[in-house]
C-alpha cells in the first residue's frame, strides 16, 4: 500500500491511495481536503473519505484495537486474561492493567511510563480532525436538510460515514480517558475537558440523526456502485455503534469528581453510586440509565433485522468433514477462519473489518494475539508471533466449559517453534512460545491459505471491529436488564446453544442459577464468546461486575495453587483436573491422521492426545512454503492436560516414550506473578482505577489537569 497522508489545520492531503486488494478505492489525483474541497464535488468527498479511513486504521491498528492501550490492558487486565512475562519486566503497562494497585500507585505512576508524546490521544484527534473535515463543509450546505431528511444516497451515505468515525474516536478517548475535549470544528484545538456524558449524548444524537440516511453493510454505494466489502461504516454498522455507546453511556463508570456534570439540555446529571470512593473519583452509573438501554435495544435489534445487509450469522459450520477425517463442526471457528483465506475477504458475520494487506504495514492485532511463535523474524513457519494475551489458568481450567466448543478456538496450550514444529508453551513467564503460558488461538499463521514467512507482523489478517455476535449479546442484555427475560432468553440460547451443539449440551438452566440472574449469565456468555479478544475489562467495568469477577477468578486461582502445593493436582469439579506435569511426546500426524493442523475434536475422540484440546496443530503444507524438514514427526500429543495420571499410566506412557515436562509445578514456582500481581491488592469496594493519564504535553497544551490521583508532571 503507497499512502501518505500530511495536515495542516487538520486539513488532509492524501497522495495516490490505493491497495492492490481493494480496500479502498484507487485515487490517482492529489487533494487537499478543506471545506472549498469538500463541497467541490460528491467525488471529492469519497477521496476525503479514503483518506479519513486511511487515518483511523492506522490509528486502530497501532493504538486501539491492536497495539497501543488496547495491547497494554484492554487484553491483559481482566479475569479471563493476563500478561505473559514478569510484572517487573513491564511495568509500563501492568501497572495500568491492574489498575493501579487499587489506585495507590496512581501518584507514582510516571506519565511517559508507557503513553508517549503525539500517540495515542493525538491519534484519535487526528481521526477527529479527518472526520470534521468532512463534516463541517457537507453540514454548511444549503440542500443539508433535505440531504438528511430524504432517502439515502451517497452524499448522505458518507456523511454518515463521517459521523460514525468521529463517533467511534471518541468512544476510544471516553474507553481510555474518560472526560477529554470535545471538537466539532475545522482547526479547533483540543482543550478543555468535557464531561463524558455529555459527549456520550452528542454523538448518540448524531448518529440517531444519519443512520437513516446510509446503507446496510454489503450495500453501500461508492461512485455509483455498490460494494459488498466490509470495509465501510454502514447503516448496520451505526446500528450496533449507537448500541454499543448507548450500554456504555448508560453503564458504570469511574468519574472524576472536579466535572461539571450535564446532559445534552444542560441539565444536571445525578448518579447510582458503587462501593467506595477512590482518589476524589467514584463509581457509579447514571440515574435515568433505562433510557440507554432502551435505546441500545433499539438499535441493536435493528442491526439484527430490517438492517443486517449482508451480515450473516452461522448457526452451524458450513464446512463438511474431509476425507482424511478432519472434522470442522464448529461455526464458532469458522468466522475466525474466514478471516485467515485471502487478503480481500471478509467474514459473513463481520459488520465491520478495518483491513489489512499481507506483506505491508505493521499487523500487529495477530503478532500480539495469535497463536504463538517461536520463529525469528525473517523467514520462518511461522515467523515469531509474541502472544501479549494470555488465559488465566483458573479460568481455562474451573470456568470454560470443556464442552464449549468456543474454548479450543480460544486457547491454545501449544505453539509453533517456527520450524514447522508443534511444542507446549510453559506456564514459566516469558513471551513467544518459549513461555507466559496458555495463549489466544484465534488468529494462527499456520491456518493461513497463503502464509506470510517472509517477515513478522506482515500476515494481513483484518481487524474484526464489530461482528453479530455482538449485537445478539447486546440486545440480550439490555432486554434482560429492562426485565424483558423472555426476548432476552431467546438470544441467549442463540448464542450458548450454536456454541455448545444443542440445547441439551448448553445447560442454560444451570447456567443461569449458577451465575445468580439472567441478565449477569448473559455478561459472562459474552466473555466466552470474545474470550481474549479485549472485550472483558470494559464490559465488566461498565456492567458494574469488575469487583465480583475478580474476587472469583483471584479465590479460584489461589485454591489452585495451594491445591497443586498440597496435594501435586487440583481438581476443579468440572471434570477439569491440573497436576504439576503433563507428559509429551511428538508424533507424525500427517501419516498417522492425514492432517496436521487439527480442528473441531470428533466426539468420542477426548482421549486421543494428539486430537484433544483442538484446533492446533501445524500447517499441512509448509513444506510449500520454504520448510525443510528435519523429521516427520510434527504435532504434540499430550497426556495429563485435564487429569490426575496414576503411577501406572505414566510408567506405559514413559514406556511409549512420552516425556514429564513442567506445567502446574511453574505455576506454584511463580506464585507472585500468577496470584500477586493479579489485580494487585484489590478491595473489591473501592472505585476501580482502570483509566490512563494525560502525558505533560497534552495537560499544558489542553489547560487541564490529571484526575485520579495521577500526577499533573
Amino acid at each position: 500500500m503507497k499512502k501518505k497522508i500530511y495536515s495542516a489545520l487538520y486539513a488532509l492531503a492524501i497522495l495516490g491511495i490505493s491497495t492492490s486488494c481493494g480496500d479502498y478505492l484507487e485515487t490517482k489525483s492529489d487533494s487537499t481536503v478543506d471545506g472549498d474541497f469538500v463541497m467541490s464535488s460528491q467525488q471529492n468527498v469519497r477521496l476525503a473519505m479514503n483518506g479519513a479511513y486511511e487515518t483511523w486504521r492506522d490509528c486502530a491498528q497501532n493504538k486501539v484495537f491492536g497495539d497501543g492501550l488496547w495491547y497494554a490492558a484492554d487484553i491483559p487486565g481482566s479475569d479471563i486474561t493476563r500478561h505473559p512475562e514478569k510484572f517487573s519486566n513491564q511495568p509500563g503497562r501492568h501497572w495500568a492493567e491492574c489498575m493501579y494497585q487499587n489506585g495507590t500507585y496512581a501518584g507514582q505512576y510516571g506519565l511517559l511510563s508507557y503513553l508517549k508524546e503525539d500517540d495515542i490521544f493525538a491519534s484519535l484527534y487526528k481521526v477527529i480532525a479527518v472526520s470534521n473535515a468532512v463534516i463541517v463543509p457537507i453540514e454548511a450546505r444549503a440542500d443539508y436538510e433535505s440531504l438528511i431528511s430524504g432517502k439515502p444516497s451517497e452524499l448522505s451515505q458518507m456523511y454518515g460515514e463521517a459521523i460514525a468515525m468521529r463517533a467511534t474516536a471518541y468512544r476510544e478517548l471516553i474507553k481510555n480517558f474518560g472526560d477529554v475535549p470535545y471538537v466539532t470544528q475545522i482547526g479547533q484545538a483540543a482543550e478543555g475537558l468535557v464531561g463524558r456524558d455529555f459527549i456520550y449524548e452528542k454523538c448518540l444524537a448524531d448518529l440517531q440523526k444519519v443512520e437513516p440516511v446510509m446503507y446496510p453493510v454489503g450495500q453501500v454505494v461508492v461512485n455509483g456502485e455498490k460494494v459488498t466489502t466490509k470495509n465501510f461504516f454502514s447503516q448496520t454498522y451505526v446500528d450496533g455503534l449507537i448500541g454499543r455507546m448507548a450500554l456504555e453511556a448508560g453503564g458504570y463508570q469511574t468519574r472524576r469528581g472536579d466535572i461539571t456534570r450535564t446532559n445534552l439540555e444542560g441539565n444536571t446529571i445525578t448518579y447510582e453510586k458503587k462501593g467506595s470512593e477512590n482518589n476524589g473519583a467514584t463509581y457509579a452509573r447514571r440515574s435515568d440509565w433505562q433510557k440507554f438501554y432502551q435505546l441500545a435495544k433499539t438499535y441493536f435489534k435493528k442491526a439484527l433485522g430490517e438492517n443486517k445487509g449482508s451480515a450473516q450469522f452461522h448457526l452451524t459450520d458450513p464446512r463438511a468433514a474431509e476425507a482424511n477425517g478432519r472434522v470442522y463442526d464448529n461455526p464458532y471457528q469458522y468466522f475466525f477462519q474466514q478471516m485467515m483465506e485471502a487478503d480481500a475477504a471478509y467474514a459473513d458475520e463481520s459488520i465491520y473489518e478495518y483491513p489489512m494487506q499481507q506483506g505491508g504495514g505493521n499487523d500487529g492485532r495477530p503478532y500480539s494475539f495469535g497463536r504463538p511463535s517461536s520463529g525469528g523474524s525473517k523467514a520462518a513457519y511461522p515467523c515469531k508471533s509474541y502472544g501479549q494475551g494470555r488465559i488465566n489458568p483458573a479460568f481455562y481450567y474451573g470456568v470454560f466449559d470443556p464442552a464449549d466448543k468456543r474454548r479450543d478456538v480460544a486457547v491454545t496450550v501449544t505453539g509453533s517453534d517456527g520450524k514447522g514444529f508443534e511444542k507446549l508453551i510453559p506456564l514459566e513467564p516469558n513471551s513467544k512460545a518459549d513461555g507466559g503460558g496458555l495463549s489466544l488461538s484465534k488468529w494462527d499463521e499456520n491456518r493461513q491459505k497463503r502464509p506470510w514467512v517472509e517477515a513478522q507482523r506482515k500476515s494481513g489478517i483484518n481487524g474484526p471491529y464489530m461482528r453479530m455476535s455482538e449485537m445478539y449479546l447486546g440486545y440480550a442484555e439490555a432486554c434482560a436488564a429492562l426485565g424483558e427475560d423472555t426476548e432476552a432468553r431467546t438470544y441467549l440460547d442463540l448464542i450458548r446453544n450454536r456454541a455448545f451443539g444443542s440445547a441439551a449440551k448448553a445447560k442454560t438452566d444451570a447456567f443461569i442459577a449458577k451465575e445468580g440472574s439472567l441478565l449477569n449469565a448473559i455478561i459472562q456468555e459474552r466473555g466466552f464468546e470474545f474470550a481474549g479478544e479485549g472485550d472483558r475489562r470494559f464490559t465488566l467495568v461498565r456492567t458494574g461486575l469488575m469487583p465480583e469477577k475478580i474476587k472469583l477468578i483471584k479465590d479460584l486461582t489461589l485454591a489452585m495453587i495451594n491445591g497443586l502445593k498440597n496435594d501435586g493436582y487440583y481438581d476443579f469439579g468440572n471434570g477439569n483436573v491440573i497436576s504439576l506435569k503433563v507428559w509429551t511426546k511428538m508424533v507424525d500426524a500427517k501419516s498417522e491422521y492425514g492432517y496436521r493442523l487439527t480442528a473441531q475434536c470428533p466426539e468420542g475422540k477426548e482421549d486421543d492426545p494428539v486430537l484433544y484440546p483442538g484446533w492446533r496443530g501445524q500447517n499441512d503444507a509448509w513444506e510449500e512454503w520454504g520448510c525443510k524438514y528435519s523429521n516427520t514427526k510434527t504435532n504434540l500429543a499430550i497426556k495429563g492436560l485435564f487429569k490426575k495420571l496414576t503411577d501406572a499410566e505414566i510408567a506405559d506412557l514413559e514406556a511409549d516414550g512420552y516425556t514429564a515436562q513442567a506445567w502446574g509445578s511453574d505455576l506454584v514456582k511463580n506464585e507472585d506473578e500468577y496470584y500477586k500481581y493479579l489485580f494487585y491488592d484489590y478491595d473489591y469496594d473501592k472505585a476501580p482505577i482502570y483509566l490512563w493519564p494525560f502525558t505533560p504535553q497534552i495537560l499544558a497544551t489542553g489547560g487541564f489537569t490529571n484526575g485520579y490521583g495521577f500526577k499533573n508532571e
